[in-house]
């Protein structure tokens, strides 16, 4: 039985990846109210619903981990890679990811979420 159930491991890359999504739409958030844009509806109304959509997905993503008695831990970071503890019933597994995938993966979920507001 492998240590990470494969139906697990999107829930605990979305422990990665949504609260990082959260803090760049935070910081947009910010930038579009506080910069010289002359139209700041648009853009604050596409980032507050990209938030909606990543908070509900995070909220359930929390509740599945913490019913099966998983965490996600963010361990060493160095120039070029980023460890992660997935802990399942007691197991720990130690992932690496690049830190340009990490950047690359979070951009493109944005983009998704983006998409989903547009609909």
């Amino acid at each position: 039985m492998p240590l990470i159930p494969t139906e697990a491991l999107p829930y605990f890359e979305n422990m990665i990846y949504l609260p990082m999504i959260l803090v760049i739409l935070e910081r947009d958030h910010e930038t579009f109210e506080k910069g010289p844009f002359k139209l700041k509806g648009p853009y604050i109304k596409l980032i507050e619903g990209a938030k909606k959509y990543v908070r509900t997905e995070l909220q359930e993503t929390t509740i599945y981990l913490r019913r099966n008695d998983m965490k996600v831990i963010r361990n060493e970071t160095d120039a070029l890679f980023t460890e992660y503890v997935f802990i399942n019933g007691g197991y720990e597994d130690r992932r690496r990811y690049l830190n340009v995938r990490l950047r690359n993966r979070t951009e493109e979920l944005l983009g998704m979420y983006f998409a989903m507001v547009e609909k």
